[in-house]
């Protein structure tokens, strides 16, 4: 599975997971000028842009590590565009969540991380 495919899958499996957990996800893969957002869905009333990576178990890191500051600002940046946007959800209450997922070589999750609220503005790295 190529790099792309398994970042693809990983993504359709954490929107179907929302899903199934009741979120509505309203949006994929959503770009803008500023960056994406791999998923955009509502956790009951509040707007949640879901940050999703995907991981080997071979790497040398674990799937959470690979967001750096500039992508935090980034995604901060990217879900202020979104909301711009699409005033209809401008008065809501908003986070950004990290769902992080480390997968064997035959692309079996191994391990799921759920980080809700993982980015925030001032925020030196993920708690």
């Amino acid at each position: 599975m190529t790099r792309f495919a398994l970042g693809e899958a990983g993504e359709a499996a954490a929107a179907r997971w929302l899903a199934d957990m009741g979120w509505v996800v309203i949006a994929r893969n959503w770009r803008c000028r500023s960056g994406e957002l791999d998923i955009v869905a509502l956790d009951g009333d509040v707007l949640v842009a879901v940050e999703v990576k995907v991981r080997r178990a071979d790497g040398v890191e674990p799937a959470e590590w690979a967001v750096s500051a500039v992508k935090r600002r980034r995604l901060l940046a990217t879900l202020e565009e979104f909301l711009a946007a699409h005033p209809e959800h401008g008065q809501r209450l908003c986070r950004i969540d990290l769902i992080a997922v480390t997968v064997d070589r035959a692309g079996r999750v191994l391990r799921w991380v759920h980080f809700p609220g993982s980015v925030s503005e001032g925020e030196d790295g993920w708690r």
